[in-house]
């Protein structure tokens, strides 16, 4: 099966969504596909961000990527996708991006949150949440959870500097606990197209500039792997009242493509272990419902 890749000019420079779980999102309006019949499909159309590992790369190196290649193995399909950056109105580019007289470059999205209004949302097919990235020697061995994080001496709190990404959960978390000052901001936008999420655990914080980081744990995870030197401890985190750290994801469809949505959703509960081994693989901290439901 042939993976062909094919890169869609951005229409402006903009801004790129770099939390991982929040980078799903986007700000335009809401404007459904129309139901109809569609011909058969000649391949699996996938709307990607070509540089935002863990989940999906040029080179089809990502979790979303393996899953998409899976998919498209059960379906009979070559997978094909079509890249842009996860940028403000990354939908509109991609999954609703239809000139006249023209098909949509793209059918599927294979990793958005759930309750994610801007797409056609599938059942769950992970749930992961939040975690704490330290190096070990550093102070901080005995921490194998929130709790003993926070019990640690208050002097070595207050000395920390802890990475995370701007307006995220992270930020919450550090402050309800009364560490904000000790957080270092990165910005969740970025205009770099060569900027991608892991930099804030495999280099700034395998370098030294950080002690620790908060991030959304397919990124802790995965990164975490690929630093040898110094070894790096990954603590999923979980909710708590005021704070929730821990999400459903799925993958999203146009509104108005009932019969694509559930066969997309028969594909995710038959290729269910073969999922879990791929995320497995990438290490991603994945939880159940009742690892930390926040409670209003």
């Amino acid at each position: 099966m042939t993976t062909r890749q094919r890169a869609a000019k951005p229409l402006s420079i903009g801004a790129r969504l770099r939390a991982g779980l929040l980078g799903a999102a986007c700000c335009c309006a809401l404007v459904p596909a129309a139901a109809q019949e569609t011909p058969p499909r000649k391949a699996l159309r996938v709307c990607q961000d070509p540089n935002n590992m863990p989940f999906s790369n040029t080179k089809a190196e990502g979790i979303e990527n393996r899953i998409a290649e899976l998919f498209g193995k059960a379906l009979g399909l070559p997978v094909t996708y079509y890249s842009f950056p996860q940028r403000l109105a990354f939908f509109r580019n991609t999954l609703r991006f239809k000139l006249p007289g023209q098909d949509y470059p793209c059918d599927i999205v294979m990793g958005v949150p759930v309750g994610l209004d801007e797409v056609s949302v599938t059942k769950p097919y992970y749930r992961s949440t939040y975690a704490l990235v330290f190096p070990k020697g550093k102070g901080m061995d005995n921490v194998a959870s929130a709790e003993d994080f926070l019990k640690l001496d208050a002097a070595k709190l207050k000395s920390l500097r802890i990475g995370i990404y701007d307006r995220s959960p992270a930020s919450q978390w550090l402050n309800k606990h009364g560490l904000l000052e000790q957080g270092v901001p990165y910005k969740l936008m970025s205009a770099d197209p060569a900027q991608y999420p892991g930099e804030i655990v495999e280099k700034d914080l395998a370098e030294g500039k950080l002690d620790a980081v908060v991030v959304w744990g397919p990124i802790a995870g995965y990164f975490a792997r690929r630093v040898k030197n110094p070894a790096l401890v990954v603590v999923p985190l979980k909710s708590e009242k005021g704070v929730r750290l821990d999400y459903q994801m799925a993958m999203g469809v146009r509104y108005g493509e009932r019969e694509w949505k559930q066969q997309v959703e028969g594909l995710i509960e038959s290729k269910a272990p073969e999922i879990q081994a791929i995320l497995k693989e990438f290490g991603v901290p994945v939880v159940d419902a009742s690892f930390g439901v926040p409670t209003n």
